[in-house]
Formats: structure tokens, sequence, C-alpha cells
């Protein structure tokens, strides 16, 4: 496996050290808008959409990403599509899904799987088996799809048409910083637990946005200190895929959230928010946001 290391990890699992005391902006934590909520449960999504076979849910889509819920029954298969500047990526909740992406061997994604393609390259997916596939898929905000033929293609906005163009040259599967097309939870899990692998892990590196593999255990942290109001984060949001057991998050002007499996919390710009792992067992969440290596600004400790 090949992983890069998130710099500052410790800082993410609980425990950080103070920097030089600096003067930062701080507007108004808490402000929600659009679809974003602190706490979304994929038990409540899922009962909205009781009785509908297939169906989409927006979760987050704001100025750097966009993250929905998405449901489909077996035997749908998008179009052979690509992602003109972008990268797309998904975690795979429910069900099989077969990917097809160009330059890799096709290959069966299950329930923890993490996948993504890069711009430029043509890619599929297939919902096999004999029950539904849940993903949520995750791409930079106003990205948009070039599809290889025109049949079956998705309404498109006001003023807005589907139109023949060529492309001489296209960057086929730039993976870079490590990014690879597939990766499961079970083989970071085990890396981490064995010690090979440090407890937090990038899944998914771009310059527009990432994902954090955050692992751990609640009972290897220090005695949780309620008074800890974490950090904030000045030029974006933050939010979370809850993959593994239980994360507890302390939020300003919302209190404390306990996140479970599959849930998604989100937490805006200026914001303090101070995530641990929690209850008994391994903990994970997968970490988004807009930047490679996002601020994380702490209050300083008193007498500084």
């Amino acid at each position: 496996m090949r992983f890069s290391i998130l710099a500052g990890s410790a800082v993410l699992a609980g425990a950080f050290c103070y920097g030089q005391v600096v003067y930062a902006p701080k507007g108004e934590p808490g402000v929600y808008t659009g679809p974003h909520k602190p706490h979304t449960k994929l038990a409540e999504v899922k009962a909205a959409h009781a009785g509908h076979k297939s169906w989409r849910h927006l979760v987050v889509d704001d100025e750097r990403l966009r993250s929905e819920y998405v449901q489909a029954q077996p035997g749908y298969k998008t179009p052979r599509a690509y992602h003109p500047d972008t990268r797309e990526w998904w975690v795979v909740w429910d069900g099989e899904v077969r990917f097809e992406i160009e330059t890799e061997k096709p290959f069966v994604a299950k329930k923890g799987s993490m996948v993504q393609v890069p711009y430029q390259t043509f890619f599929t997916w297939e919902v096999i088996g004999d029950k539904p596939a849940l993903l949520f898929d995750t791409n930079i905000a106003g990205a948009h799809t070039i599809y290889e033929k025109n049949e079956g293609l998705p309404a498109l906005g006001p003023k807005m048409s589907w139109y023949p163009v060529t492309m001489p040259t296209r960057d086929i599967a730039k993976w870079q910083h490590g990014n690879k097309a597939h990766t499961t939870f079970e083989e970071v899990a085990a890396g981490v637990d064995s010690g090979k692998l440090k407890g937090t892990q990038r899944i998914v590196e771009d310059d527009r946005g990432t994902a954090n593999f955050i692992y751990g255990h609640n009972s290897k942290l220090p005695p949780l200190d309620e008074k800890n109001r974490g950090h904030y984060h000045p030029e974006g949001a933050e939010y979370w895929f809850i993959m593994k057991g239980q994360i507890r998050y302390p939020i300003e002007k919302v209190g404390v959230v306990i996140a479970n499996e599959g849930d998604v919390v989100y937490i805006p710009r200026f914001t303090f928010h101070a995530p641990r792992w929690w209850g008994d067992g391994p903990s994970c969440r997968l970490a988004m946001n807009g930047f490679p290596y996002i601020s994380h600004l702490f209050e300083p400790p008193k007498g500084k």
C-alpha cells in the first residue's frame, strides 16, 4: 500500500503542540446555509426516501466541495464519461459496485471501499449483485461531466445545452500524490492496528480537495477535557463521513454531537470543534475539505 501521511496527524487525533501566537480572523461561528446542517443522520436520510428505489440526497454543496448520498438498484450503470478538470471520489457503503476506470483493471467495491478517478479519465460504475448500492459521492464544487455518447444525457441548467466537442489531448490517469483508484477500509485499518501506518492517512489529495482517513480508539486518548474547544478553520468548511464506530464533536454554538456509522458532520469556517474517537472499540472518520493541508487554529494556552 502507498499512502501519504497527513502532516499534523497528532492534531487531528486529539493532541497538539502550540506554535507561535499570531492573530487570525474569527467570524461568526456555526453559520449553516443551503443543505448544510451539523449532523446528517443516515437513518433519517433513509427514512426520508422510504419507498423510493433509487434516490440522491444532497448533504454538502458549498464553495469548495459537493457531496451526496446516492442509492441505485442492481443493474444500474452510469454512462461512460469523464470530468474535464476535477477529481471525483466515492465511499461505497452498501451493496457491490463494479468500477471501470480507464487504464485500470475493473474491480468490485464493497462496503468501506474508497474509490476515486482523476480528471480527464473515462470511468463508469455499475451496481452488481442482488441488492441496491449506497454510495457517498464527492466532487469539487461546480464540476461538470463530459459524456462519450449522446444518449440519455441528464438535463442541464437554464441557457445550457449539450454541444459536440473534441479534446486533442487528455491527461489520462493523473493519480499523483500517492492517490490510487481503490482503497479498502480493512487494509488501512489493519495497517494502523499493526503499527505499520499512522492513525491518519491521506486517501485523496488534490489541489482543491482532500479526504483523510482518521482511525483510532477513544481508550488510547487522554481523558476528555470538556473545556477543550479544539480548533477552527478560517477559510473553509470541513466535514466527515463516519466509517466506523462513533465520533464525538463539541461544536461552537451547536453543542455536542455524537455521530454514528454512515452519518455526516459538517462544520462551517470560523467554528471551533474538537472531534474525538468515541465509544468502545475502533472509530474512524473520513475528513474532507477543500485544501491539501488545511490550517488548524487553536486558542493559545493561558498566559500567552
